[in-house]
């Protein structure tokens, strides 16, 4: 994405796309929002490309966000009237999961959120967990979906 502030929504307005083409709307305004403070710290903070990369596994929607600088996230401690600062304690209240991650060029930071089943069917029959037994089968759906509409990176 360019290295400018509009990219934050379009990056946020991309995201919400996929999320609503892969039927996620239960994680879509939360993931919009985790997401951009995610991209606008690689942009305040990082220099060099920033990429972002959605993936579903099970019952998780794990969102990347990939830059050039191998230093990882700080989460600030804010006074009560900064104007910033509280991004990285919002991915840690909202999301199931996050880090950062090195990599060869730069860090990946990532966050985890549970997809929740909008439509639990009882009449699949017992399995030990049967909301990710279905989740298994939407993530499927999806990655054929996602891999035929464009070239996203699934692991």
């Amino acid at each position: 994405m360019a290295r400018e502030p509009s990219s934050v929504g379009v990056a946020r307005r991309a995201l919400a796309a996929q999320l609503s083409s892969w039927g996620l709307h239960e994680v879509a305004d939360t993931s919009r929002l985790l997401a951009s403070e995610l991209i606008t710290n690689s942009l305040r903070h990082a220099h060099g490309p920033v990429r972002v990369n959605l993936r579903v596994r099970g019952a998780l929607l794990r969102c990347e966000v990939e830059d050039a600088s191998p230093a990882g996230p700080v989460p600030g401690t804010p006074g009560p009237d900064a104007e910033s600062g509280r991004g990285m304690e919002l991915v840690d209240a909202l999301a199931q999961d996050w880090g950062s991650d090195r990599t060869s060029t730069g860090k990946t930071t990532w966050f985890e959120l549970v997809i929740p089943d909008p439509d639990p069917n009882p009449d699949l029959g017992p399995h030990p967990d049967p909301g990710r037994a279905r989740a298994s089968a939407r993530t499927r759906a999806r990655h054929l979906q996602c891999a035929s509409t464009h070239p996203c990176r699934t692991a």
